[in-house]
């Protein structure tokens, strides 16, 4: 089997990565969309992700490869909690097409079996196999609002609910929302872009000694993929352990009343409509200390992944292209 590209040798794109691994680290972020110019390495990073994924135990047979040890089984695996066996389990890249219909994405219920049998009989749709997964959605801005909306409702809530004619099933959905576009085709819906926990936008690379290195070593995976990825095995199995570690030690990341403070003021300050920008600028900051060691949140963490959070979350006049990030963090902060 071919590897994919180590997410560790992609050169530079580094905010890009941050994103992704966090949002590794802490799927609640709500997902991240990356908007860039055609060959900066978008999918590349996004199918190098499964190898930062630990490989996990699930309930065999189950549709959904609900985790024992997560607490978010489905209900045919708490109707057997205690009595089933779990297999191993290899994460993995799950692919949105475009062209998919809302059944597809969502499932569907057998109204037939309902009715006449009074039983809830489900085919299991995209979200069924995102579960534990890394959902990914290339050009999600040609894809239909109303599945867009579906996907970050899933993505925030951690669960997908599928209702026809009074009869309702749930089922657990937790993934890691990926989506990528190149702005040129057209953007989201400010409405929808807001939904997205981080956004960042990435270019070619301008520096020559790094463009250099990246095609001297994209040539080299080409001509030996093995070889190329045996080299980077040591760096690719040192960020899995961190991004593990991360995962363990989140919840327990301290975070303090002065640092929500600082999150509203900054809120206010760049007049960013409701509030779902400083909460993911909360968790946020938390998943950057958890992934760098650290036991408590601080204000360094919030400045570094504010960019991400609010970028695409300000107040744009007409014709207005510049970002509007200020330049001076602790301005804003002490202001």
């Amino acid at each position: 089997m071919k590897h994919n590209y180590p997410f560790t040798a992609i050169v530079g794109q580094e905010q890009m990565k941050l994103a992704l691994i966090l949002n590794l680290i802490n799927p609640a972020l709500g997902g991240v969309l990356i908007r860039g110019e055609k060959g900066t390495a978008k999918s590349t990073a996004v199918r190098g992700l499964t190898d930062l994924m630990e490989q996990v135990e699930v309930v065999e047979g189950c549709p959904f490869h609900c985790r024992p040890d997560s607490g978010n089984l489905c209900s045919d695996c708490q109707k057997k909690l205690g009595h089933f066996k779990t297999v191993p389990f290899t994460r993995r890249v799950v692919e949105l097409p475009v062209s998919a219909t809302e059944d597809r994405v969502v499932g569907s219920l057998n109204m037939e079996q309902a009715i006449k049998k009074g039983e809830k009989v489900f085919e299991p749709g995209l979200l069924a196999q995102a579960n534990g997964n890394i959902l990914y959605v290339d050009e999600i801005n040609l894809l239909d609002d109303h599945i867009v909306d579906v996907l970050l409702d899933s993505a925030a809530m951690g669960v997908n609910t599928v209702e026809r004619e009074g009869v309702s099933y749930s089922h657990p959905a937790r993934f890691v929302l990926v989506g990528t576009m190149n702005p040129e085709e057209g953007d989201l819906r400010p409405q929808l872009l807001d939904r997205f926990g981080l956004v960042v936008e990435i270019h070619g690379e301008r520096d020559l000694s790094m463009r250099s290195q990246l095609i001297e070593r994209r040539l080299d995976y080409e001509k030996d993929p093995d070889g190329f990825y045996k080299r980077w095995e040591g760096e690719q199995r040192a960020l899995r352990s961190r991004v593990d570690a991360a995962q363990k030690r989140l919840e327990q990341v301290a975070i303090s009343d002065s640092l929500c403070r600082d999150a509203a003021k900054i809120g206010i300050a760049l007049q960013v409509d409701g509030h779902r920008a400083d909460i993911t600028l909360i968790k946020a900051a938390a998943t950057l200390a958890a992934f760098e060691g650290a036991e408590e949140a601080a204000r360094d963490h919030l400045v570094r992944v504010a960019p991400m959070v609010l970028a695409h979350r300000l107040r744009r006049m007409p014709f207005d292209t510049t970002d509007g990030l200020p330049a001076d963090w602790e301005c804003v902060l002490n202001g």
